[in-house]
């Protein structure tokens, strides 16, 4: 059998043409994902940024101002300094896990930002169950630092671990508790239905105003997820040193840095999303709905004022967590057990049997 020359150009022509449809389709594929990673740097940058300027003003002393335009490249400058640090193991530790940790703890953190809707048309995935992706997804962090702890090979850092787990066990029932009552509000746990859900009643159709105790216990446990004072017992310095991160340096101590920002970052957005009515811009007393019609004509134009209004509640929002870290002083582990257990289960209980009934007498 013999095949003509023609035969066989046509075949590698198309053999090519399904290549680089291949390589289309990868390409199509990672631009979102590339532009989400470049968009959280820039987002952490912005945060560390904020924070040092806001604690500055409550301080009443200057801030960050060298590095760069009102010292705004500060973090890239600290984040490069750890880049150029010796990397250092502990002896006798176990450097699997003494390694690995910090990845974890980063990587589990960067996936839940693929359920967050920066507008109605700008999702990484749009999952039946968004929120409890990442609640699930979350969970996993605390791993990474009872690795951490355990493969450091001292007493300060594993009892850093032991405190990290301890705590987001103690806050992340409260926390999935007030999320649960969203989704039965919404009738759906996907994160761009429960905007829309808020959006078509406005501004007061906020889950801030239909769930204001489930917004106060979300706030305290968000806090306590991320560690922040006055809930940084994994990290106390004056009891563990610096807790998990006592031995750490360079690089690996730059990842708990960014892990902890991520971490801010994120449960920020979540408030965004579930009570501030995420890409949703319905102000009082003011018709806004012409205003939105032009995401039918203009698609990219609607994202971009979407992503704007996301990321201007989300960062309006961060000043919360930023003063209280100036106001209020650090609890004892028992104190914070307490509260957790105690004080912020029996009332998220109270507030999803609140919502459950009321969902039934609407029915």
């Amino acid at each position: 059998m013999i095949i003509d020359t023609t035969t066989i150009q046509t075949i590698n022509s198309f053999s090519r043409l399904e290549y680089l449809k291949e390589v289309y389709g990868t390409i199509l594929m990672l631009f979102p994902i590339l532009i989400l990673v470049v968009g959280i740097t820039i987002g952490v940058l912005v945060i560390v940024w904020l924070e040092r300027e806001i604690s500055a003003g409550i301080q009443q002393r200057i801030g960050p101002e060298y590095a760069g335009p009102l010292g705004i490249l500060q973090a890239l400058a600290d984040g490069t300094k750890l880049l150029f640090k010796e990397n250092l193991l502990p002896s006798r530790g176990d450097a699997y896990l003494f390694s690995i940790g910090p990845s974890i703890a980063v990587i589990s953190i960067l996936l839940s930002y693929s359920v967050i809707p920066f507008s109605s048309s700008l999702i990484l995935a749009d999952l039946s169950i968004g929120v409890f992706l990442w609640i699930a997804i979350s969970s996993i962090a605390p791993i990474g630092l009872i690795m951490s702890g355990y493969g450091s090979n001292n007493k300060y850092s594993f009892l850093g671990g032991l405190r990290a787990a301890a705590q987001s066990i103690s806050y992340e029932i409260p926390l999935t508790l007030c999320v649960l009552s969203i989704s039965l509000l919404s009738n759906s746990s996907s994160t761009v239905d429960i905007v829309e859900a808020q959006s078509k009643y406005g501004f007061w159709g906020w889950n801030l105003w239909r769930q204001p105790i489930g917004f106060i216990v979300f706030i305290i446990s968000s806090l306590a997820e991320c560690e922040r004072l006055p809930f940084d017992l994994p990290e106390a310095e004056e009891e563990l040193v610096a807790g998990y991160q006592t031995e750490y340096s360079g690089i690996k101590f730059g990842l708990f840095y960014v892990a902890s920002y991520l971490n801010l970052l994120i449960s920020s957005l979540f408030v965004t999303v579930l009570y501030l009515g995420g890409w949703d811009l319905s102000i009082p007393y003011i018709f806004t709905a012409d205003f939105f019609e032009i995401n039918k004509v203009d698609v990219v134009l609607g994202t971009t004022i979407g992503i704007f209004i996301t990321l201007a509640k989300t960062f309006l929002f961060l000043f919360i967590p930023i003063a209280t870290r100036w106001t209020f002083p650090r609890l004892r582990m028992d104190q914070l057990l307490n509260l957790g257990w105690k004080f912020l289960l029996p009332i998220s209980l109270g507030n999803l049997l609140l919502t459950t009934s009321s969902q039934l007498l609407s029915l």
